[in-house]
């Protein structure tokens, strides 16, 4: 299971799901956001629920699916405020910081690639330290297209250049992964476990994460044990 690290320069991660638990997220739109909304305009929960979801999976896998402004607009709620509310479950997965500093210190590239809104991108900085440790920070919002789509790869090799067959890409989306795959990157690892606090999931044809230390190189197994 394990790369071959020194075949490797570039090491492309996602944020939510692969780096960070996804429960924050998860919690969010499902529950935080469904009683917020019922609260604002005076109806149940369950009603709200009933309201908020479908019109979520409308846009699923889309650009306005991560879209603070697209979400704020439509419920008329201020989205980005309410995410600052329940910021105290925003934390790494597990061993996903040793994983940062292990590749820094192996001199890898390190780059951010998220479906992220910025918004979202400055809150999660905001209460971690995953910022420090990339080289480079793409965000599919300043492209247009989400990483579901093979605008955004052509669009990120512009303004990022990776020799693709050197490069390591991990993220708990499939679909994104499949892109990454017809765009031609080498090494490419899902996550078993994106929420915490939900079963895992089948990642089908790619390899999947438990434990970042699982994909660290021998000599830095190692040394995190000592």
């Amino acid at each position: 299971m394990k790369p071959d690290w020194n075949e490797i320069d570039t090491v492309l991660l996602d944020m939510d799901g692969t780096l960070l638990d996804l429960y924050f997220d998860s919690y969010f739109w499902l529950t935080h956001l469904p009683r917020r909304y019922a609260e604002h305009y005076g109806i149940c929960e369950a009603e709200a629920r009933e309201h908020i979801i479908p019109k979520l999976r409308e846009k699923e896998g889309t650009l306005e699916w991560y879209c603070l402004d697209h979400w704020s607009d439509l419920f008329k709620l201020d989205l980005a405020t309410l995410k600052h509310e329940v910021r105290h479950l925003i934390r790494y997965r597990p061993s996903a910081r040793e994983f940062l500093e292990a590749l820094k210190r192996g001199n890898k590239r390190l780059v951010l690639a998220t479906n992220a809104h910025r918004d979202v991108v400055k809150l999660k900085f905001l209460h971690t330290d995953l910022e420090v440790f990339f080289d480079n920070i793409l965000c599919a919002h300043d492209f247009g297209c989400a990483k579901e789509y093979p605008a955004f790869w052509r669009a990120i090799s512009k303004v990022e250049p990776f020799d693709r067959k050197r490069t390591i890409f991990i993220d708990d989306n499939l679909d994104v992964l499949r892109q990454a795959k017809s765009f031609g990157i080498r090494y490419l690892y899902a996550i078993h476990q994106p929420d915490s606090q939900r079963p895992p999931k089948e990642t089908e044809e790619f390899p999947a994460i438990k434990d970042f230390r699982d994909l660290l190189p021998v000599n830095e197994v190692r040394r995190e044990n000592l």
